[in-house]
């Protein structure tokens, strides 16, 4: 006969298990949606430590399901649909065209975006400010920013006598950014030359064109491809002599002229602090989509001399770093 005491250790023993498996199974999942190349974002670390500070780690009381479009927009709306149907808890998409995927996909499961473009204006939410629907999550005002990188670049490059914007064309609403940058040209009294490049082929041809075209200042527009083509971007601003305004100081820190940007690495922690707060029971109707407050001037001086550019002692005095 089974003691007392044994029955009731072994009926332990055997929950043990069983506990665990439902542990597993209660591990929230959330789906990752990225436009870039597999190991290419940036977004990445600030995701996870908004995570952390929600008191989420990946691998321990999170699991994450990883899609990755390798800068091909095309492959997004199956990769959303699949996301979906694996039924994970938040869905994270950091491109506008991401999101847009997403939100076709599910009226239901909740999406937190990161967008450069108007997240109004390209359709993923109606009112910034009480979103509805289940999306929210960080206007970056990548696209309105155009105006005063344009300006600034004109402040570094007075001399300068054509601009040129590099876009990537396939971008959500990329129209309202070249209007912006059109615009702004036009208040200093220069023309533009609009550069598209959808592929790694394409840029290397449209910095040609802006070559041929008289180029001799350039804005990179913000956009998944450009990003991820980084080093070549920058490589081909330095290697023709074009004074060059980024969209991400990670340009600048490998040798690229300037950058002005909203605060990345505080957005991208938002994005996961958003996540964490859905996850324990928000709804993402109720969180406002947020929109920078801090923005950042970052200047190469070694680049300004290489190019033989004297940078405007009242733009290294507004700088928010000097990269010597």
């Amino acid at each position: 006969m089974i003691r007392r005491r044994e029955f009731i250790a072994g009926l332990g023993a055997a929950a043990w298990p069983l506990a665990a498996h439902a542990q597993r199974l209660a591990m929230p999942v959330i789906g990752y949606l990225d436009v870039s190349m597999r190991g290419a974002s940036t977004l990445l670390p600030g995701i996870r430590k908004g995570l952390m500070d929600s008191g989420f780690v990946e691998g321990t009381n999170l699991s994450v399901e990883y899609r990755w479009a390798e800068n091909d927009l095309g492959r997004l709306p199956e990769m959303a649909a699949d996301l979906v149907r694996r039924r994970v808890s938040v869905i994270v998409a950091p491109a506008a065209s991401a999101a847009l995927a997403a939100k076709a996909a599910t009226t239901t499961i909740p999406v937190v975006f990161w967008a450069g473009a108007d997240a109004v204006e390209v359709g993923l939410v109606t009112n910034l400010s009480r979103p509805g629907g289940n999306l929210t999550g960080i206007n970056s005002m990548s696209y309105q920013v155009v105006a005063k990188q344009i300006e600034l670049l004109h402040e570094l490059r007075p001399a300068a006598k054509r601009f040129g914007f590099l876009i990537n064309p396939r971008v959500p609403n990329i129209e309202a950014a070249i209007k912006t940058a059109q615009a702004a040209v036009a208040s200093v009294g220069r023309p533009i030359e609009i550069l598209a490049a959808s592929n790694n082929g394409e840029i290397d041809t449209a910095f040609a064109r802006a070559v041929g075209n008289g180029v001799d200042a350039l804005v990179v527009s913000p956009a998944a491809l450009l990003t991820d083509r980084r080093v070549q971007v920058t490589a081909l601003t330095l290697r023709h002599a074009i004074p060059t305004m980024f969209p991400d100081r990670q340009n600048v820190d490998i040798g690229g002229l300037m950058s002005y940007t909203p605060s990345r690495l505080e957005q991208y922690r938002q994005v996961g602090i958003y996540v964490g707060r859905i996850l324990k029971g928000e709804k993402p109707s109720d969180l406002p989509v947020m929109q920078p407050t801090k923005f950042e001037l970052v200047i190469n001086l070694q680049t300004a001399r290489t190019l033989g550019i004297d940078v405007p002692q009242s733009l290294l005095a507004r700088a928010d770093e000097v990269i010597e």
